[in-house]
C-alpha cells in the first residue's frame, strides 16, 4: 500500500483502534477524496428496463467508467457477483483485479468495500439457494438459521466480499405487500430472534450484516411498495423497531439501510429522528448507514422534498446516511462543489467518512498487508454438499402441516397418487425473488440456473414411481384447457396432491416479490378454479401451497382433506416436501403469519387489540383460518401446565419462572414448538390480546416427556405508555403456553408489583429457556 510522502502513516497501523486510525486519516484527505469514500459504483448495471432495483433504468446508464471514478478513491463496489452470471473463481480473480486498479489509482491505496445481496444465500451464480425468510420464521429455529448464515458469510469472505445486504427485519403488516416473502413473519419477537441469529452467523464469519429496511417499510398503505405509511409513534416503537434493537444488541450488526417509505410525510432517508437521534444517540449504534438503492435521489424525484441532487445529498447526510448506493449519483462532483462553496457543511462529510473508514479498518482494508485475492479463492465454490444438506434441513423444518383430516397424510405407499398444479414441476417455484436464478438469472437465458433445483414432481416420483401428473393450468392467465387432464388424473387416483402458489419476480414480473403487490388475496390466475375442479371428482385432495404470502383458506377449500404450507423453501425444497408428504420426515414448521379465512378482513395480523378481532359491531370477521404459530405433526403431544391458582407476585424489576410439561403420546418421534404468549388484560393504552415473548423447539421420541421452563424478565411486558416512554406497568397479566396463538394449552396468572417503571434500550429482550427431564 503506497501513501504520499510526508503524510501521517499511522492510519494503517493495526495496533491502533479502528476509530483512531480513521480519525488520523480523515484530515489528510481532500474533499474529493472524502466524498469518493461515501459512494459505491455499480459496474455493468442494466439500464434497459429489466433491472433488479426500483427505477434502475432511470438511474443508470450515465455512470462514468470505473477508471474515471477511482482517481480519488472509492467507497464501495456494488454486486460484482450479483449482476451477471460469473464462475465463482473467475469472479474472485476479476474482483481482485478491480481492487488492484482501485488501490493503484488513489494516493492512499485504499480498496473498496464490496457488498452483495445474500437474503437466501449469496446472490451469485452457482451459489446454494436457501429457503426464504418466511421459511426461516416457520422453522422457529434460530440456531439453524445462524448455522446457515455462518456458511453464507464464509463463502462471501472467501470471494472477497465484505458486506451483505441482509437480513430484512420488516414485520409483516399487510400480506398484499409483494415483499411479504422477504419478511420473517408478523410478530416482532419472532422476527427479532430469527433476525439476530442471522446477523450472528454473518458477522461471526467476518461479513458486515445490513439491517433493512429502517423503518416502517412493510406498513405501506394498501400493501403497495413505496407507498406512504400511516402509523403512529406507538406502533412504530412497539411493533416495527424491536427487531432492529434485537439484531443490533443480540446480533452485533454493523450496518443499517434506510426504508424507502415515508411516515407522516417524512421519508426515512431524510429522518434525523430515526438515524441520528434514535439509532445513534439513544441506541448507541456506531456502524454505517447505507442508502437503499437510489433512495437519496428519490428524495428529489419521488418524494419531492429536495429540489435537486445536491439538496437531496445534504438532507440525507444531515439525517445520518453515510454511504450512497448502488452507484455514485448525488454524492458525486456536484456535492464536492457544494462543500467547497459552503452550501453543504464539510463536517457532515467528515462525520460520515469517519464511520466509513472505521469500518474499513475493522475489515482490514486499511492494513498495509491487505491482499485483494483471498488465499483460498482459487478453489472457490459457492455450492457444495454441506451447504445443500443445510438447505435441506432448514427446508424440512419450515414446512407447516395445517390440516390433516382423517390422517390422509403421510401418503400410503400403496396408494395411487396424482400430482397436479402449476408449481408442481417448476424449479423456480421453490425460490424467492432475491435468489440469483430469479433476481438476475432470468435476464440471462443463455445460462442455466447454476444449481440443481429438483422440482416437487421429480422429488415425489423418486419415492412414488407410479405418480400421475398433469399441470392443469399456468400460475397466471385464464387458460383452463389443462383442467381436463388434471381432473382425469385425480379421478383415477386414490389421492391427489394439488400444488398451487406463486412465481417470485420483481416489479410486476412475478406474483410475489419486490414490486409485485396484490390488490387482494386470491391465488393468481385460475388456480382456485383448478382446485375446485379436482375437488369435484370426489378424490381426497392434499392442497400444497408454495407461495410468498399466505392465501386465504376459504369456502373454496373447505373440502380439502389436508393442507401443507411452504414459503419458497429453496433449492432443496422439492426433496423436503416429498419427505413430508410421504412421512419420511415428520413436519415441525409453524406459521410465521396467520392464514386468513377471508381476504376481506385485511389488513389484519394476530397482533391486534380486542376491537381488531371479531366483534358484534362489524359484519367483517377477521378470524384467521389458521392462526400465527399453528402447525400439526404426525404424532400427538400432551401438555400439562401448573395449577393456575391465585396470581403470583412478579416484581416490576424482577423475573417470573413458568413452566409446562410436554409428552409425546404418539407412536413416532416428533418436534413440538412450545410458544409463550403475554396477555395484558388492562393497560393504560390498548394492547394486543396476545403477543409472543418466547419459544423453543422440543424433540421427543414416543413416550418421552420434557419440562420446559421460561424465566421471563418483567422487561418483556413493557410497552409505550401514555407519555411516549416505554414502561413496565403494575397489574395483573397472564403468561400463556400455546401450541399456537389460537390454541392455548396452559395459563399462569401473575401480578406485576411495585411502581410503574421506565425502561430503555438497555432492557432485557429475551427470556431464558430450559428444556430438561427428557425421559421415557
Amino acid at each position: 500500500m503506497s501513501i504520499t510522502s510526508g503524510l501521517d502513516a499511522r492510519w494503517h497501523d493495526p495496533r491502533l483502534s479502528p476509530i483512531e486510525r480513521a480519525g488520523i486519516l480523515v484530515p489528510l484527505m481532500t474533499v474529493e477524496e472524502k466524498i469518493a469514500q461515501l459512494a459505491g459504483v455499480w459496474v455493468g448495471a442494466d439500464a434497459d428496463g429489466g433491472g433488479v432495483a426500483p427505477h434502475q433504468a432511470d438511474m443508470t446508464g450515465t455512470t462514468p467508467p470505473l477508471d474515471a471514478l477511482i482517481g480519488s478513491g472509492l467507497g464501495q463496489l456494488t454486486r460484482p457477483f450479483g449482476t451477471v452470471p460469473v464462475e465463482p473463481a473467475a469472479g474472485a480473480r476479476a474482483l481482485a483485479a478491480s481492487q488492484e486498479r482501485i488501490q493503484a489509482a488513489n494516493r492512499f491505496g485504499i480498496p473498496a468495500q464490496v457488498h452483495e445481496e445474500c437474503l437466501t444465500g449469496l446472490a451469485a451464480w452457482k451459489a446454494t439457494v436457501y429457503p426464504s425468510p418466511l421459511s426461516w420464521g416457520a422453522s422457529f429455529d434460530p440456531d439453524l438459521v445462524e448455522e446457515m448464515t455462518g456458511r453464507i458469510g464464509r463463502s462471501m469472505r472467501a470471494a472477497g466480499i465484505h458486506q451483505g445486504l441482509a437480513p430484512v427485519l420488516d414485520v409483516t403488516r399487510d400480506y398484499r405487500w409483494g415483499r411479504t416473502e422477504e419478511t420473517i413473519g408478523e410478530d416482532p419477537y419472532l422476527v427479532g430472534t430469527i433476525g439476530a441469529a442471522y446477523v450472528r452467523g454473518l458477522e461471526g464469519a467476518g461479513v458486515v450484516a445490513t439491517l433493512k429496511h429502517f423503518a416502517g417499510y412493510s406498513s405501506s398503505r394498501g400493501g403497495r411498495n413505496h407507498a406512504p405509511v400511516s402509523m403512529g409513534a406507538r406502533e412504530l416503537a412497539d411493533v416495527v423497531l424491536p427487531p432492529f434493537e434485537m439484531a443490533l444488541r443480540l446480533g452485533g450488526a454493523r450496518s443499517v439501510m434506510n426504508s424507502y417509505a415515508e411516515i407522516d410525510g417524512l421519508p426515512a432517508a431524510a429522518s434525523a429522528g430515526l438515524f441520528t437521534d434514535l439509532l445513534r444517540d439513544d441506541w448507541g449504534f456506531a456502524g454505517t448507514v447505507v442508502a437503499d438503492y437510489f433512495a437519496i435521489r428519490f428524495l428529489e424525484r419521488l418524494h419531492r422534498v429536495a429540489g435537486d441532487a445536491v439538496e437531496a445529498a445534504g438532507i440525507a447526510l444531515a439525517a445520518g446516511i453515510d454511504v450512497e448506493l448502488p452507484t455514485v449519483d448525488t454524492f458525486g462532483a456536484p456535492l464536492v462543489e457544494a462543500v467547497r462553496d459552503g452550501r453543504i457543511d464539510e463536517a457532515l462529510i467528515d462525520r460520515a467518512l469517519l464511520r466509513v473508514l472505521t469500518q474499513k479498518a475493522e475489515l482490514g482494508l486499511l492494513d498495509d498487508d491487505w491482499k485483494p485475492l483471498p488465499d483460498d479463492a482459487g478453489d472457490l465454490a459457492f455450492d457444495d454438499a454441506d451447504s445443500r444438506d443445510l438447505a435441506l434441513r432448514l427446508a424440512r423444518e419450515s414446512v407447516a402441516l395445517l390440516r390433516n383430516t382423517g390422517g390422509i397424510l403421510p401418503l400410503d405407499p400403496g396408494q395411487r397418487v396424482a400430482l397436479v398444479g402449476p408449481v408442481a414441476d417448476d424449479p423456480l417455484a421453490m425460490l424467492g425473488c432475491y435468489s440469483f436464478p430469479v433476481h438476475v438469472g432470468q435476464h440471462h437465458p443463455g445460462h442455466d440456473t447454476g444449481v440443481a433445483i429438483p422440482t416437487l414432481r421429480a422429488s415425489l416420483t423418486a419415492v412414488v414411481p407410479e405418480l400421475a401428473y398433469a399441470q392443469g393450468c399456468a400460475i397466471t392467465g385464464a387458460d383452463t384447457s389443462g383442467f381436463t387432464a388434471a381432473v382425469a388424473a385425480a379421478a383415477a387416483s386414490d389421492v391427489c396432491v394439488v400444488a398451487v402458489g406463486d412465481r417470485a419476480g420483481l416489479f410486476g414480473r412475478g406474483t410475489s416479490g419486490e414490486g409485485c403487490d396484490a390488490t387482494g388475496l386470491r391465488l393468481p390466475g385460475v388456480q382456485t378454479e383448478l382446485v375446485r375442479a379436482v375437488l369435484a371428482t370426489g378424490t381426497p385432495v392434499v392442497l400444497l401451497l408454495l407461495a410468498g404470502r399466505p392465501y386465504p383458506i376459504d369456502v373454496d377449500f373447505d373440502g380439502v382433506a389436508a393442507i401443507v404450507q411452504s414459503f419458497f423453501p429453496g433449492q432443496c425444497g422439492g426433496p423436503a416436501l416429498a419427505e413430508i408428504l410421504t412421512g419420511a420426515v415428520n413436519p415441525s414448521g409453524r406459521l410465521p403469519v396467520s392464514v386468513p379465512r377471508d381476504a376481506g378482513g385485511l389488513p389484519a395480523t394476530y397482533l391486534t387489540p380486542p376491537l381488531g378481532g371479531r366483534t358484534e359491531v362489524s359484519s367483517v370477521d377477521p378470524t384467521p383460518a389458521f392462526g400465527f404459530g399453528h402447525g400439526l405433526s404426525y404424532t400427538t403431544f400432551d401438555w400439562t401446565g401448573d395449577e393456575p391458582g391465585e396470581p403470583v407476585a412478579w416484581p416490576a424489576d424482577g423475573d417470573a419462572t413458568v413452566g409446562v410439561t410436554v409428552r409425546n403420546t404418539g407412536d413416532r418421534a416428533g418436534t413440538e414448538v412450545v410458544q409463550l404468549y403475554l396477555h395484558d388484560p388492562v393497560a393504560q393504552v390498548t394492547r394486543p390480546v396476545l403477543r409472543l415473548i418466547g419459544f423453543t423447539r422440543v424433540d421427543l421420541e414416543p413416550g418421552e416427556t420434557a419440562r420446559v421452563t421460561f424465566t421471563v424478565p418483567a422487561d418483556l411486558t413493557s410497552f409505550t405508555g401514555l407519555d411516549g416512554h416505554r414502561i413496565v406497568e403494575p397489574g395483573e397479566v397472564e403468561l400463556r403456553f400455546g401450541r399456537s396463538s389460537t390454541d392455548i394449552a396452559a395459563t399462569v396468572r401473575l401480578r406485576i408489583t411495585g411502581g410503574q417503571r421506565r425502561v430503555g434500550h438497555d432492557r432485557r429482550l429475551q427470556p431464558e429457556c430450559a428444556v430438561e427431564g427428557v425421559r421415557p
